[in-house]
């Protein structure tokens, strides 16, 4: 059961998950976190110990290597991580725990007695009975997402250089900061990359082959109400955060939310909310498929937010909207070179194929909208973003796979 590339890949994913690395929407710093350069410069290191050329950190975060090519006149192909975890769940103090040839049972954890992880919460184990699981301790998220990534792509690049009899053209490696908040892809990444085309290692179930992403905008409500002394507020105050409430209450409860809508439904997700009487801000992620679709919550919400403001003209409700990414499919549909490439290695290690919509988005999505062509490969994470996220060993293997023939095809 065990592969050639097993050992290395546990032990990685367990050096790195347990390096807290969370970005942080709330700072205006490139990386958003200075825990984050401590991945990067680990990775920088080992990089350079394993012998890759041109290695270093850029002024924002991101670390870039290259793996010289062994065949001349190949396109040079991009492989991408990143390194930040999600700042949703607690990821501090990650103890990555390893559970050997998987039963099929209940997997529980030392911090937290109450969970239990088994096929019926994550249907994907019920797949991978024998293989060695990784799951984190019950209090805190793992982190495979993107550190499986991260030690895949790790895995691969000294595989490369270690066995130079391998034919492959010019490997850029990037493991960028930011993902998780949107803000991965500087605009200065796609020249410093200098990749012909490009993978993000950012994906779930095995055989994953991702061109078709979420188109993104984020959006904030800001309320400002009227302060006053709430024992002489009697026809003065406006309280913002009943303003605030609602907002909330009028927009959609049981439709356009992410907790009732799947498959290629998108929604309007309010995720925060901050304030007090006098001022209150309120934080959305729209997401939708179709950029028609993306503007229509926009103006969902815009709408709410006038009719709220209506009643209450003492009051001032400003509504912004950013954009965030874009549908890679856009440009990847124009020439799916990248996309073909990784389905045919997918299926010379033994898998069939598999596109289905990210209901989410990945450096890729950015990077191809910039001009790099970016598909999104599996790496086997599961039940990300919280206490049950595991992957299994060997499904990380089997992207080690697949990359090495990505690699191998695109040298012709």
């Amino acid at each position: 059961m065990r592969t050639a590339f097993d050992t290395e890949l546990e032990q990685r994913l367990v050096r790195y998950a347990a390096i807290d690395s969370q970005s942080d929407e709330s700072s205006s710093t490139s990386p958003s976190t200075a825990i984050q350069l401590d991945m990067a410069r680990l990775l920088e290191r080992e990089l350079t110990e394993i012998g890759a050329q041109d290695v270093r950190i850029t002024d924002y975060g991101a670390v870039l290597a290259t793996v010289p090519g062994t065949v001349a006149g190949a396109p040079t192909v991009g492989l991408l991580a990143h390194v930040d975890t999600a700042p949703q769940f607690n990821a501090t103090g990650v103890k990555p725990v390893v559970h050997r040839a998987y039963n099929g049972g209940d997997i529980t954890f030392a911090d937290a007695p109450q969970l239990k992880l088994s096929p019926d919460v994550s249907a994907h184990l019920a797949e991978v009975v024998g293989h060695d699981i990784i799951t984190a301790s019950g209090t805190t998220l793992l982190g495979a997402d993107d550190k499986a990534g991260v030690a895949i792509v790790m895995t691969l690049a000294r595989h490369l250089l270690s066995t130079p009899g391998l034919k492959h053209g010019p490997l850029r490696i990037a493991f960028t900061p930011d993902e998780e908040i949107g803000r991965g892809v500087d605009a200065r990444l796609p020249a410093d990359l200098g990749a012909d085309f490009a993978y993000t290692l950012d994906g779930a179930l095995p055989g994953e082959i991702e061109y078709e992403s979420f188109s993104a905008d984020g959006a904030e409500v800001v309320v400002t109400g009227v302060s006053a002394h709430p024992g002489w507020a009697k026809g003065k105050m406006v309280n913002a955060l009943h303003l605030a409430a609602k907002i909330v209450d009028t927009l959609p409860q049981t439709t356009n939310v992410p907790e009732m809508v799947d498959g290629r439904e998108g929604f309007l997700h309010l995720y925060a909310i901050t304030g007090t009487a006098a001022e209150a801000r309120l934080k959305f992620i729209l997401r939708d498929f179709e950029l028609d679709g993306l503007a229509a919550k926009g103006a969902l919400l815009r709408q709410v937010c006038d009719t709220i403001a209506a009643t209450e003209p003492r009051a001032q409700i400003a509504v912004s909207i950013r954009p965030q990414y874009r549908n890679m499919r856009y440009w990847l549909e124009k020439d799916m070179t990248p996309v073909e490439l990784a389905r045919a290695a997918v299926r010379d290690v033994g898998m069939e194929p598999v596109s289905v919509p990210i209901r989410g988005g990945t450096d890729g999505s950015r990077l191809t909208e910039m001009g790099v062509p970016c598909p999104n490969v599996f790496t086997g994470m599961q039940e990300i973003h919280g206490p049950l996220e595991w992957i299994s060993v060997q499904d990380m293997a089997r992207a080690v796979s697949v990359c090495l023939k990505i690699v191998e095809r695109a040298a012709g």
